[in-house]
């Protein structure tokens, strides 16, 4: 799924190949004309463009022909030259640059391409663009982040539930007493962390959808896939639910402080490198 920046109110497409970003050109340069081919043309053609693509090209692109490129360049100062991104690609064997034909395609650059080009057509708008960049790939770690963590606790969920399995559940059990054995369990690890159970939760937070866990942030969930392990020891080691309980819960405690003093920590220091910046 293409993903998109939105820079002064004009949306900015993001492809991704080899897990890199390409960043439209043709979208940037409808910042400047309805006619992006012949401004992306025109900066393709200058001396300085080519000498920066063909040095980019050299740094990350083993299969880049450099002869090729130097014809470019000679060529460059001739009011007769004329360069598309199609031409450097087929001519050089570029790969820094995406050409997609159809409704939706267009001339798509590497950021740091794409970046330079927005530097051509607006110092003001470049800057636009980096920052809403920069927000994008901010917000996706934070996502993926939480996703990771997330995935932590799903696997700590199952070495939870195995060792409840093995030394809660009586072999003859009802299929409808073990489930309420693990629900039971699961309620213990709420408790610890949120202070209640999954069904005051949704008492509580009716206009919410999901469940308890799916509202927790990244500081919880690594809380609770610490405590689905340790939960997993102390059952292993035959301790009952009054004891655990309490042991989880101090553990709770502790632990979330830790993390939010270091969150706290991070967010000084990063204001702190932000106001030494615009000194």
């Amino acid at each position: 799924m293409n993903k998109k920046l939105n820079v002064k109110g004009r949306d900015i497409t993001i492809v991704q190949k080899n897990d890199h970003d390409y960043i439209s050109l043709t979208d940037i340069a409808k910042h400047k004309t309805d006619d992006s081919s012949a401004v992306i043309s025109n900066w393709m053609r200058n001396r300085n463009t080519l000498e920066f693509l063909g040095l980019w090209e050299t740094l990350y692109n083993p299969e880049f022909k450099p002869l090729e490129f130097e014809g470019f360049k000679l060529q460059s100062g001739l009011n007769s030259f004329t360069l598309s991104p199609q031409k450097w690609i087929n001519t050089t064997d570029a790969i820094g640059f995406i050409v997609k034909s159809g409704r939706y395609g267009g001339t798509f650059a590497h950021k740091d391409i794409a970046f330079k080009f927005a530097s051509w057509i607006s110092v003001e708008f470049e800057l636009y663009i980096v920052k809403e960049f920069q927000r994008l790939k901010e917000q996706e770690e934070k996502q993926l982040g939480w996703n990771l963590q997330r995935t932590l606790a799903k696997i700590n969920y199952h070495i939870h539930t195995d060792a409840i399995k093995e030394n809660l559940i009586p072999p003859e059990l009802p299929k409808e007493k073990i489930h309420f054995v693990y629900a039971n369990e699961a309620d213990l690890l709420n408790m610890a962390l949120f202070g209640m159970t999954a069904k005051e939760w949704r008492v509580a937070y009716s206009e919410e959808k999901g469940h308890i866990r799916d509202a927790a942030t990244i500081e919880q969930l690594v809380v609770l896939s610490n405590l689905e392990s340790i939960n997993s020891m102390l059952i292993h080691q035959g301790l009952p639910q009054s004891q655990r309980i309490a042991q989880l819960n101090a553990m709770a405690i502790t632990q979330m402080m830790s993390l939010l003093a270091i969150g706290r920590m991070q967010n000084r220091l990063e204001n702190k490198d932000e106001s030494d910046g615009m000194v």
